[in-house]
């Protein structure tokens, strides 16, 4: 205990100490970073999704103005591709093909935006400029961008030289009692939508900045990364190699991540080489339209699902089959992504046996890899739809039949048919407060209001489990300065969440020590050897916890020397706002005289890596209520609702962010986003004028609480917040609107994004 506790103490609603900076417009992104006589580059990318093509001619362009160097294929032949981290175990037990990502392709494109040169020049413009005159002779062929005619017999083949577009057959659980429990339950319900395709649209644009340091044989690059000792270890390791020591990665302030700023992408490689070769510093910033077209997408997937279901309505079995969408090429853990869903299959349900196949395909379009929740929200968003399919068909309320068939309390810890070990949880109980909030109870009234005036309502809600914060570790490094300041040293990454306050606050809570005199240090491979930067939610349970015990750590030794210097026990020493003090009485020490009478600097250091041996699992239950008016097909959320379980809450505040951000982001695949290719593979929602993003007008004010049962899984009972809401939301959302199209219309089924027209259709072809 301490005097800071309550104000910056662990659970206490912080304020967050990132957003000075970024308010008051000096921040440090990645295109804030200009070195002296920086160069320019740009990337020359095929019109095609694909194509044969020969480079004619680059005389005229290498004669521009400004141009001092053009990359091609020929010129990287030292270089590896871009490395699929994440291969998957075929159901027969082989190893799949797999074909990575060259940094420049050297006589063949595989979708629209593949990289085939490399322009560097004085000016972006001048770069921009020259690459419009490289003469090329392209020859175009018959592309195949959807995985429904990725799978045709007669389909066009990414890679003819595999014969089939086919990335792998993934199998998991037991096909065999499936089979037995499908063929002896009283009832079965058969679902099948699409998962659409989605865009990652963080703010700011992707851009890097690399220097070569030619007499020390170092380089540093600068880029916006959710962590920079990936980046560093997959290039240093596979596609730039060099001496991994001698390859800086620096990540300054980062304007959103999602997913997609975990991996490498081609044009880090292509300021590296083009600043070795330059001797010169090299930028390049992607433009919003290189955005859609290159970043990896989200989701894209075919989904064909059944439960079986006793005459008690409770489920027996669960039969699931996938197709899933990669693109052109395997990108970092693209193939992965899919089967990470598999694990969540069954949810919060007790279902004892499920038979899950995964069939995932080359398209000729731009990689799918993780995006904010990668396969927990399809898993969910699978399971949720079918569940209130299986209510609608045997007329069971759909509370009902989740509660026949949740997870008791008792029945934990709980191992699943997907092999997932759930350490705690009580769904009904957050599911039955999220109904009390929403006030189900009132909801047919308020729908023969709504109905008085023209407009349908519908009641939908989702209740979800998710992995996060699977096993492994987050070291974690401190140390107290001369001038009685605490630095930390972590190697998770913020993006947004604001990591940096969270961290501070649990130093603050064991230290005693205030806001300002913390200095977190993150994005930087000079200053941390070892880091597994951020994503799946692991930055606090894995992270935060390290940097719990650091601080137990780091205040005993400054409570030993303190003890020494006030000729008094450790035990009787307390450490309150940035002073050592003999507990009852007024003898005391600074910070800063601890520093100074340390005999060791290492006693003024502490270092942690918790270990975590099992994933956590954040749960709860989003209700959404909404309107249609049948005139325009036009759907607004009226009221939304959130219970959610975080285990042991950080910083309130923080996290309603996370839960608002995430909420929108499923809520916008569910009502607005869609990545859609034409048949030859042109993304033709390739800006915001024709991707629909959900604006604030969109959205409802969100009712969140939390019923919190702490984890087991760390000491300290965290269960991670990043991605809770996208899986929670989407479900809902498409829950409610065909909850409101069957009361009115007797509609089941409708399709995402439910834009307007699409409801409008369904309405008219349901005779309304």
């Amino acid at each position: 205990m301490n005097a800071v506790t309550p104000k910056f103490g662990v659970g206490a609603s912080a304020l967050r100490k990132e957003d000075d900076s970024l308010v008051r417009g000096i921040g440090n992104y990645s295109d804030d970073v200009n070195p002296d006589g920086q160069l320019f580059g740009y990337v020359v990318r095929s019109p095609y999704a694909s194509a044969t093509f020969t480079i004619e001619s680059m005389e005229e362009a290498a004669a521009s103005e400004g141009v001092r160097l053009i990359l091609t294929a020929a010129d990287l032949g030292h270089l590896g591709p871009l490395k699929c981290h994440a291969g998957v175990t075929q159901a027969d037990g082989t190893a799949h093909e797999v074909r990575e990502c060259p940094v420049l392709c050297e006589d063949r494109v595989r979708f629209v935006g593949d990289a085939v040169a490399f322009v560097v020049a004085d000016s972006h413009q001048q770069a921009q400029d020259a690459a419009e005159l490289i003469e090329i002779d392209w020859q175009d062929e018959e592309a195949v961008a959807t995985t429904g005619e990725a799978l045709k017999e007669d389909a066009a083949l990414v890679w003819p030289e595999l014969g089939t577009n086919r990335v792998y057959l993934y199998h998991q659980g037991d096909a065999e009692a499936t089979e037995k429990a499908f063929a002896e339950a009283d009832h079965v319900t058969e679902i099948e939508f699409e998962n659409t395709r989605l865009v990652a649209n963080y703010m700011e644009p992707r851009a890097a900045v690399a220097e070569w340091d030619e007499a020390k044989e170092n380089a540093t690059l600068w880029t916006g990364t959710q962590g920079v000792h990936h980046i560093q270890n997959s290039l240093s390791s596979f596609t730039f190699p060099m001496e991994k020591d001698h390859l800086r990665v620096v990540t300054g302030d980062v304007g959103g991540g999602f997913g997609t700023r975990v991996h490498v992408f081609r044009e880090y490689p292509l300021v590296l080489e083009a600043s070795k070769k330059l001797g010169k510093p090299v930028k390049w910033v992607s433009d919003r339209s290189e955005h859609f077209a290159v970043d990896f997408h989200g989701r894209d997937n075919l989904v064909k699902a059944s439960m079986a279901l006793d005459s008690e309505g409770r489920f027996k079995a669960l039969k699931i089959d996938v197709k899933a969408n990669l693109g052109a090429y395997l990108s970092g853990f693209g193939p992965f992504v899919p089967t990470l869903g598999a694990i969540m299959a069954t949810g919060v349900y007790d279902i004892q046996t499920h038979d899950m196949t995964i069939e995932a395909v080359y398209t000729n379009t731009v990689s799918v890899d993780a995006y904010r929740g990668a396969g927990r929200p399809e898993a969910a968003l699978l399971l949720e739809r079918l569940v209130d399919a299986c209510a609608r068909e045997i007329g069971m309320d759909p509370t009902e039949i989740r509660r026949r068939n949740f997870i008791k309390p008792e029945q934990f810890p709980y191992r699943t048919a997907a092999g997932r070990l759930y350490d705690v949880g009580e769904f009904a109980g957050h599911m039955d407060a999220a109904m009390e909030r929403a006030d189900r109870a009132g909801f047919e009234a308020r729908a023969e209001e709504a109905k008085s005036r023209g407009r349908i309502r519908g009641f939908g809600f989702s209740t979800y489990v998710e992995a996060c914060a699977f096993a492994g570790s987050e070291p974690a490094f401190m140390e107290l300065g001369k001038d009685g300041t605490i630095t930390l040293h972590i190697g998770t990454q913020a993006n947004g969440q604001g990591h940096i306050t969270a961290y501070s606050q649990f130093i603050a809570e064991k230290i005693g020590i205030d806001f300002d005199k913390i200095k977190v240090k993150q994005g930087d491979t000079k200053d941390l050897a070892a880091g597994g930067g951020t994503g799946g939610s692991r930055s606090i349970p894995l992270g935060g916890v390290s940097v719990n015990r650091a601080s137990e750590v780091l205040s005993e030794k400054m409570r030993k020397i303190a003890a020494e210097e006030l000729e008094a026990a450790p035990d009787d020493i307390e450490l309150v706002d940035g002073e050592a003090r003999i507990v009852g009485t007024d003898r005391r020490m600074s910070y800063e005289d601890i520093a100074d009478k340390a005999r060791d600097p290492e006693d003024l250091k502490a270092m942690s890596d918790v270990k975590q041996d099992e994933a956590t699992y954040p749960n709860g239950t989003h209700v959404c209520e909404l309107e249609i008016d049948p005139e325009t097909g036009v759907t607004e959320i009226v009221n939304y609702t959130i219970v959610d379980d975080f285990g042991v809450i950080v910083n309130p505040v923080l996290l309603l962010g996370q839960i608002h951000g995430g909420a929108v982001q499923g809520i916008g695949q569910c009502l607005f986003e869609h990545a859609i290719y034409s048949e030859d593979g042109q993304l033709l929602t390739a800006s915001f004028m024709d991707y629909a993003m959900p604006r604030a007008d969109n959205m409802p004010s969100f009712d969140f609480s939390t019923r919190n049962v702490p984890s087991t899984t760390n000491a300290m009972g965290i269960k991670g917040a990043g991605e809770a809401a996208t899986i929670g939301s989407c479900p809902a959302v498409l829950n409610a609107v065909v909850d409101a199209l069957d009361r009115a219309y007797n509609i089941r089924h409708i399709e995402m994004p439910t834009t307007p027209l699409r409801v409008w259709t369904a309405i008219q072809q349901a005779g309304g």
